[in-house]
């Protein structure tokens, strides 16, 4: 079965992890980035030494570690109970980065939403992501030049992903706006989503809401 998915894109700091979590600790939603799958790694594995070689350039790591990663995460995410595919939808921060992740993941993935988190002043993502970096001590937002590259490769690469899937399913969201608008704006079309069938016959998560209301 494919898993249902929400896609979480938008360049570094356009907030793409911050609501991650938040939309995460909504029951039936399961947050997975990749950025911190990746610096979750030990530095001494295969996968980790990868990680390092490229995020230090600034650069993106390749499909095949992504994916592999990616998949052995969600495997472990269904052992340990955290995520049922049945009942559950996966929201993807940082993955699928190029068109040709998107293509490989098309048999693997059932995508109900993209929020596209842009930002019309790159200078602003700078400044965020070198604070980022001082509170997080993160690699990948090391310095301007790194910093600067990984914009470059966000819009040579990954916006292009955008073009892989149908325009209905793509949502601007201006990141620039406190962080609790830019949430808000997410939960609008979230609520308008079909779920899986539920009980009493509920297709939307706004339908299960009113008949968990209806209950008590």
């Amino acid at each position: 079965m494919k898993y249902r998915a929400i896609l979480l894109f938008g360049a570094p700091g356009a907030g793409k992890g911050t609501q991650g979590k938040i939309l995460g600790e909504i029951p039936n939603f399961v947050h997975f980035s990749s950025g911190d799958a990746f610096r979750g790694l030990r530095v001494d594995s295969t996968l980790g030494r990868v990680f390092v070689e490229y995020a230090s350039k600034g650069l993106l790591v390749p499909d095949e570690p992504t994916i592999e990663l990616w998949e052995q995460s969600v495997h472990g995410l269904i052992a340990n109970g955290r995520f049922n595919p049945e009942a559950d939808t996966l929201l993807l921060d940082g993955i699928p980065r190029n068109a040709n992740q998107a293509r490989i993941m098309h048999g693997l993935i059932e995508v109900k939403a993209i929020f596209n988190l842009f930002c019309p002043v790159l200078d602003k993502l700078v400044v965020r992501l070198q604070r980022r970096a001082l509170k997080e001590n993160r690699l990948d937002d090391a310095n301007v030049e790194v910093i600067r590259q990984r914009l470059e490769t966000y819009k040579r690469e990954t916006r292009a992903v955008l073009d892989c899937f149908p325009e209905e399913l793509i949502h601007q969201v201006d990141s620039t706006q406190e962080p609790l608008y830019v949430l808000l704006d997410i939960l609008k079309v979230i609520a308008r989503i079909p779920k899986p069938a539920i009980s009493d016959g509920a297709t939307t998560y706004t339908e299960a809401l009113s008949l968990a209301r209806n209950d008590t």
